[in-house]
């Protein structure tokens, strides 16, 4: 769409140039022909260096906008963002259209398949799967039943995911008026899953804002686990079952997730930490070490305070 068309109908004032806005990125990674947000002072270079065709911001970083992009003013740019982003939303799982699936795989006759979609040899599709538009599963994955994968979603080879995986699917995210009101943000993002990853029954991992949502190879995920937008976890990671992942955080390699642990969103977890179970991050931390507890401390001082803790109300106790 027209960028004055979509600013008009939204009542923004607008004195750039116009041009045909193809859909929202990263103020790192957009290009000439998309719209980018910015409301983050720790990205102050990536707007310097951004190639958006325009930007929303806020009158304070406009000097650091290059000529080359187009300034869109707000007051709130993440609202202004959302209110925006409902243009780009694609229609989901349209079907009607030619998909590609090689002869060695078999596909269930109850699999619903989207248009454009790739599906590889010796891959098996399951009863009551269902697959959005362009996607693209490689060889020898198996799809349990009644798994859902939302469009643009890529999964790579040898790969497993149990029954009522769900893929792709919009992240949590909304933006707030003064008055209260949440606004939805559409995810134009996508998720990419790479080779021998195995994912358990009933795990969500969800589309990314803009740009992708990675789970690298031979990870492995258990039942009943949330992977919010924007994430990236490195290969050969294992998240234990109803461990929750807030969006944009980062996982190295390696790293050990135990049972109900939960990350906040926009941390790294550095290669090879582990986190026992129900242990809460709230802030990034250093790999290679051993973490426990809330608040979150290396593991033998959690247990450390938890034994003092209980000799003291022992000794309150008899006290008593």
């Amino acid at each position: 769409m027209n960028l004055i068309k979509i600013l008009t109908e939204l009542n923004i004032e607008y004195s750039g140039e116009d041009f045909e806005a193809t859909s929202f990125n990263s103020i790192k990674d957009a290009n000439s022909t998309q719209l980018a947000f910015f409301s983050d002072e720790k990205h102050k270079d990536e707007l310097k260096n951004t190639k958006a065709g325009a930007v929303i911001l806020t009158k304070e970083f406009l000097d650091l906008l290059p000529s080359s992009s187009n300034a869109i003013m707000s007051e709130n740019p993440h609202l202004d963002m959302a209110r925006m982003s409902g243009y780009f939303a694609k229609r989901h799982f349209l079907n009607s259209g030619e998909k590609d699936i090689h002869s060695n795989a078999i596909v269930d006759a109850n699999a619903v398949i989207g248009n454009g979609t790739i599906i590889e040899e010796g891959t098996y599709i399951m009863p009551g799967v269902v697959i959005g538009a362009n996607v693209k599963i490689g060889k020898n994955t198996k799809i349990y039943p009644n798994v859902v994968i939302y469009d643009e979603t890529i999964i790579g080879d040898n790969c497993s995911i149990q029954a009522g995986v769900i893929i792709g699917s919009d992240g949590y995210g909304y933006a707030h008026t003064q008055m209260g009101e949440h606004i939805k943000v559409h995810h134009t993002g996508n998720v990419v899953i790479e080779d021998d990853v195995e994912i358990g029954a009933n795990t969500t991992i969800d589309r990314a804002v803009f740009g992708t949502t990675k789970i690298g190879k031979n990870t492995k995920i258990d039942n009943l686990v949330q992977i919010g937008h924007n994430c990236e976890l490195g290969q050969s990671c294992i998240i234990v079952a109803q461990a929750g992942i807030a969006g944009s955080s980062t996982f190295g390699r390696n790293v050990i997730m135990g049972g109900q642990a939960a990350s906040a969103g926009h941390v790294t977890v550095g290669d090879f930490a582990q986190l026992a179970a129900r242990s809460g991050i709230t802030r990034s931390i250093e790999g290679g070490k051993i973490y426990g507890g809330f608040p979150l401390m290396l593991q033998k001082d959690w247990l450390k305070t938890q034994l003092r803790m209980i000799k003291y109300f022992n000794k309150k106790n008899r006290e008593i």
